[in-house]
């Protein structure tokens, strides 16, 4: 029967032994990859990188110019005295100042009185063509009063001409 017991605490011995050698050796191996982990991960991170970089900025800005050679900008314009039925029609010239092609869009805003444009509407003769940069056009714009402006003596209003691609 003691025989047994000591067989029997041998064996007890024995597998405690297999799983501590279990357990060390995973331990080991964990330590090992974090070891070769972090001396990886130290190579390749570095405490600055310098990386060149260049580009451009798309910029969609023009000008409004009275001449073709675009010298003389234009601030303001006077339609002058018009009749009711009449169309009043003035040459300017646009050319692209930005970087990229671009299309542009006309706007009458800001009518003073504000019923002036019930009377009144603006148009021009540009088609929609692409206008690459430094490229100009020449645009007329047309001020187009109806018979019915009578109620309308002095108007003002904003132009506005905006860029798109």
């Amino acid at each position: 029967m003691q025989r047994r017991r000591y067989k029997l605490k041998q064996f007890v011995e024995r597998l405690s032994q297999k799983r501590s050698i279990r357990l060390n050796f995973l331990a080991v191996s964990l330590i090992i990859f974090f070891l070769v982990y972090i001396a990886y991960a130290s190579v390749s991170i570095r405490s600055s990188v310098t990386i060149g970089s260049r580009g451009s900025v798309k910029a969609l800005y023009f000008g409004v110019y009275w001449d073709s050679e675009c010298n003389n900008p234009v601030s303001n314009i006077d339609w002058g005295i018009m009749e009711p039925g009449s169309s009043v029609n003035v040459t300017i010239y646009i050319r692209n100042e930005g970087n990229a092609p671009m299309r542009i869009t006309l706007n009458a805003t800001n009518w003073s009185p504000s019923n002036a444009s019930d009377y009144m509407r603006l148009e021009w003769d540009y088609s929609g063509q692409i206008l690459q940069p430094n490229e100009n056009i020449k645009t007329v714009l047309f001020l187009v009063v109806s018979l019915d402006a009578l109620k309308v003596t002095d108007f003002s209003f904003d132009i506005l001409i905006t860029p798109f691609d």
